[in-house]
């Protein structure tokens, strides 16, 4: 007994202590590094070079995931906080040093006290689909998976789809488990998983994240498919959009990349309450517009017309609704805006200044979901949800219902007892023809019909359809084909009296194909390449009479054709872990087609009618002139530190059309010109420079951009210039330089109860007649200021969480005034008095200045409720201010009289209520 004593003291001083030596190492284990800008399966293998940790993840979770972090004598727990900090992503660490990563919620990685001995409580009655086997089976039939062979393998894969007992959805998070070998998978967002096991029998478990187990004994002959369905738990989570992007400003090479997500666009104050993609990148460095209800916006001193704004790949002309109140796009069906200001990705062209790619929702596949909001003035709804297993649907409805706001405008404005209303309408399908082929449907169409009064209506519409297929030719090439129609057309209708009755139109159409492919070389390099064409059909205008009685003589333009075809290729490379670059370039060739008659002038003189020389007539298809050149993207980033990095990029541009436009901003009645033998090409190039650092473990993130631009071609208009149902347009057109500069500089608060940002912006915007235009010098020949150059712009944008239910937010803006041209003096010329005008654009408006308040009220977070609701009140132009649009002059009993225009004279107010069904 004595001896026994002995030796359990002896086992208790040997072996109890070593074992909690052995258990304090592996909890003391301890990580040291810098990660900079890497790529989260990078950074997995790096931690499991240094550790006995091994990670398990879905790729698809985490592709879009770069970490930037450094570690000294860190626990993995306190790196992986720091990791996914911020991100929809959880961890779990199993007691073998098991690392699962997951969505959404983390795994649970214990399994029950009787998982391995009372099997027989597990026993339920589920459905089990295989593709070659009817269904209902009892969970412990023997599976036969698989066809044996020869080939002398001593392991199989086993591939299946976990999906809901009642509902039939993917199950995301299912771990699925095979005890003997202690093998583990975790189904992916489709509920699909892989697990590789020794060939022969096994019994494999399937618990979801509620702890619901199944089970399924499998002979396992070869690699094989296994389907399983299993009771569901259900999660109520707040729909919140959680933005990723916190160090994507310093470890991407692109610079002038601004992202925006809908839970970021809803907290900034909109006029009459409806989320705005358009009025939401206005608050972002770089980005002006030339004033309130004003359609476009400028990029760093380029015009309207220089940005590509894209939705589901179908290119917008006219994004707006009534007269720029409102966006083209309905906000319940955004996913999220990419805007690219500089650094441009090689894959996108055709436009000077930027992109906005406007990403539509597919539907989710779990539910039908209704979304819906009541305003003040508009009314939207949207449907979405699946359609049997393989297909989602997004279904969305916007209008207008009353001309109440009209009435309340500036009485002096035009707008004053006006009317207008317009509809949109998008329909987007999603279906999945297996793991490698997905096809998509991309609808929308858009109508806006308004009038100034009784006689006179303006129409114009927005038409777009396309068919994508995407296919993964391997885990690392993948491949997507988009060929679609886009069409835009203005429509006038006088009917002022039934001799000058009229109808005048305009008309765009584009057909387009699109091969775009992306392919993973290795960790460091990635390669897009691909092929881009346009075919470009313009009725540049026409004009003809309105009933019996009309003496209005029929006119049109010549139609044009044009032809654009680009290819690409671009890669990029991962350097070293502190050096990365984006390069690229896109080579472009523009075919203007006939049938068409060009007017030929005689060489170095001025393009005008006394030089014209002749004209020739081209067939149907035939080339009547080609221009062609390549366009280079390069960027690149070196990371100081985990926490900051500097910036470079040089990229240049061609556009091939020309919006031909007097005012500052796009109108309905604008009219786009396609390049031509007399009018050239515009070409542009921009270099940039950058410093990027995240402060405090990135609750701040600060940003500074300074920018250089120069551009050739561009259209300015020669005094009296006449733009419409002009056949010779050559004729009223000056070829320009322009030249822009600037510095911007972004503070935003990510986290906390109080976030936002705020933005600076100083730039220029420049125009000089070109050195070889031998028509009229503008100022002499000078630079001058452009329409829309305004040098100092401000934004502040703060958000302020009251509680879970209630928060506030406010939008405050300050810009200079934009230039104008005013009359300076008045002299006698031939016996009548004339007017002198200034140089052009010598003068500005006065600044501008707005602020806009509003309150948001979450309804009650009961899980169970018909609808989750919603409301936003607030006010547009808090303070009333009469912020000045244009100063125009008019002689009133001969006397030259000033007045100020000015939209939003007084305080707007809005209520708008939304609901989810």
């Amino acid at each position: 007994m004595n001896r026994l004593i002995i030796l359990l003291v002896f086992f208790g001083i040997c072996v109890i202590p070593k074992s909690w030596a052995q258990e304090t190492i592996r909890a003391e284990e301890r990580i040291s590094g810098l990660f900079p800008g890497l790529s989260f399966p990078r950074f997995a293998q790096q931690i499991e070079s240094q550790t006995s940790y091994k990670f398990y993840f879905s790729k698809e979770d985490v592709a879009d995931l770069i970490v930037n972090i450094s570690a000294k004598d860190n626990t993995i727990r306190q790196v992986l906080d720091g990791v996914f900090d911020g991100k929809d992503l959880k961890y779990s660490i199993d007691e073998k040093n098991r690392i699962f990563i997951t969505k959404g919620k983390a795994l649970d990685t214990s399994l029950p006290l009787d998982f391995f001995t009372q099997v027989s409580e597990l026993e339920k009655d589920s459905i089990l689909r295989q593709s070659d086997i009817n269904r209902a089976f009892s969970r412990n039939k023997l599976y036969v998976i698989g066809k044996a062979d020869n080939s002398g393998k001593t392991e199989a894969v086993l591939r299946g789809k976990v999906t809901g007992l009642e509902t039939g959805n993917p199950v995301f998070g299912a771990v699925i488990f095979e005890k003997i070998n202690y093998t583990r998978a975790i189904a992916n967002q489709d509920g699909q998983f892989e697990i590789k096991l020794p060939i022969g029998r096994h019994t494999i478990f399937i618990q979801n994240l509620g702890g619901f187990v199944e089970q399924r004994q499998i002979s396992l002959q070869g690699d094989g498919v296994l389907d399983v369905a299993i009771e569901e738990n259900i999660i109520s989570l707040s729909e919140v959009t959680i933005s990723s992007e916190k160090m994507t400003n310093i470890s991407r090479p692109e610079m002038g990349v601004q992202k925006l997500n809908m839970e970021t666009m809803r907290q900034i104050p909109a006029i009459l309450g409806e989320v705005d993609i358009i009025r939401s990148i206005l608050t972002l460095p770089g980005v002006q517009t030339v004033g309130e209800a004003s359609v476009g916006f400028n990029v760093r001193g380029g015009a309207a017309d220089q940005n590509l704004i894209l939705f589901n790949h179908a290119t917008i002309y006219n994004p707006s609704h009534l007269f720029g109140l409102f966006s083209a796009f309905n906000p319940d069906l955004v996913e999220s805006v990419d805007l690219y200001k500089a650094g441009i990705p090689v894959q996108y062209g055709g436009r000077l200044s930027s992109v906005l790619d406007v990403h539509a929702k597919y539907g989710n596949d779990e539910k039908i979901t209704v979304r819906g909001g009541i305003g003040l003035l508009t009314g939207r709804i949207s449907v979405e949800g699946p359609v049997g297993e393989k297909t989602t649907f997004a279904l969305g409805a916007r209008s207008t219902y009353s001309d109440w706001l009209l009435d309340i405008l500036e009485e002096n404005t035009d707008f004053k007892d006006g009317r207008a209303n317009f509809y949109d309408l998008n329909l987007n399908v999603s279906h999945k023809l297996n793991d490698k082929n997905i096809i998509r449907l991309n609808t929308y169409g858009s109508n806006d019909s308004f009038g100034f009064d009784r006689d006179t209506t303006f129409m114009y519409q927005n038409r777009s359809i396309n068919l994508g297929w995407t296919h993964y030719f391997s885990d690392r090439l993948e491949g997507e084909f988009v060929a679609g129609r886009d069409n835009y057309q203005f429509d006038i209708e006088g009917r002022d009296n039934p001799t000058n009755s009229y109808d005048f139109g305009f008309g765009i159409k584009q057909d387009f194909f699109k091969a775009n492919f992306s392919y993973e070389y290795d960790l460091r390099h990635t390669f897009t390449f691909g092929l881009n064409t346009i075919r470009y059909g313009l009725n540049p205008g026409f004009i003809q009479p309105a009933g019996p009685e009309s003496i209005v003589i029929p006119e049109e333009v010549n139609p044009e054709q044009a032809l654009e075809t680009s290819i690409y290729i671009g890669d990029n490379f991962e350097v070293t872990d502190e050096f990365s670059i984006n390069f690229g370039m896109r080579y472009a060739v523009y075919n203007y087609l006939g049938p068409n008659t060009v007017r030929e002038y005689k060489p170095g003189l001025p393009i005008s009618p006394p030089n014209l020389v002749g004209e020739t007539t081209f067939n149907s298809g035939q080339t009547i002139k080609t221009y062609n050149g390549p366009e280079f993207r390069i960027s690149a980033r070196y990371s100081l530190n985990n926490i900051s990095s500097i910036k470079a990029g040089y990229n240049t541009n061609r556009q091939f059309i020309h919006l031909l436009t007097n005012n500052a901003a796009i109108a309905p009645t604008d009219i786009w010109k396609l390049s031509d033998p007399n009018i050239r090409p515009q070409w542009g190039d921009q270099v940039s420079i950058g410093y990027y650092r995240n402060i405090k473990v990135d609750k701040y993130e600060f940003s500074v951009e300074a920018y250089h631009r120069n551009m050739r071609n561009l259209i300015d208009f020669r005094s009296g210039a006449t733009l419409i149902l002009n056949n010779a347009i050559e004729q009223s057109v000056l070829r320009t330089d322009g030249r822009a500069y600037g510095a911007e500089f972004l503070l935003r608060k990510n986290t906390g109860k109080l976030n936002g940002w705020i933005s600076y912006t100083y730039s220029r915007s420049l125009l000089r007649t070109a050195q070889d235009e031998m028509a009229e010098k503008i100022n002499g020949g000078e630079w001058y200021p452009n329409n829309f150059d305004q040098p100092h712009n401000a934004v502040l944008v703060g958000n302020y969480a009251l509680s879970k239910r209630f928060s506030t937010s406010i939008n405050a803006n300050y810009s200079t005034g934009r230039p104008i041209t005013l009359p300076v003096a008045k002299f006698n010329y031939g016996g009548s008095e004339r007017v002198y005008f200034s140089d052009r654009n010598a003068y500005r408006i006065p600044d501008y200045f707005r602020i806009d308040f509003s309150i948001n009220i979450e309804g009650n977070h009961k899980v169970r409720k018909l609808a989750h609701s919603s409301w936003s009140i607030g006010v547009y132009n808090l303070l009333g201010r009469r912020n000045p649009y244009s100063v125009y002059f008019t002689p009133v009993n001969g006397v030259l009289q000033g007045y100020q225009l000015s939209i939003f004279a007084e305080p707007i107010p809005f209520i708008t209520y939304n609901f989810r069904i």
